[in-house]
């Protein structure tokens, strides 16, 4: 019997824009497929700061903030959210299982292989 091959060609939409994230939340939807929604987790940036101003012109210390309860927030910055059926779920997690096994072995040798890449297959 002939050998058979299919070649996948990767398209990239003109706003492809890998992002770093930190965290995830999601769920289950009523529908019956997994919800996750990628955030970056960072302490908040105030909107307008007043410094006292030291006798020779420099900037002294911090007066207030606004708003001024920034000591008792953090920011989770949600910037994309994907949604799986459950077959694709489990393939991801088979495959970011892989991956991490795949890690760590690199780091019990000490030596991380730059570059290398994989799929994810269902």
């Amino acid at each position: 019997m002939e050998e058979r091959s299919i070649e996948f060609q990767y398209i990239f939409s003109d706003d492809y824009n890998p992002i770093y994230c930190n965290g995830a939340y999601g769920g289950v939807s009523t529908q019956g497929e997994i919800i996750v929604n990628f955030y970056l987790e960072r302490m908040p940036i105030p909107n307008k700061m007043t410094h006292k101003l030291n006798a020779d012109g420099t900037l002294g210390r911090v007066e207030k903030t606004d708003p001024d309860t920034l000591d008792s927030k953090v920011i989770r910055f949600v910037s994309s959210g994907i949604i799986l059926s459950e077959s694709s779920a489990k393939s991801i997690y088979n495959w970011l299982g892989s991956k991490i096994n795949e890690l760590e072995a690199k780091k019990a040798t000490s030596f991380v292989e730059s570059g290398k890449k994989d799929e994810i297959h269902e």
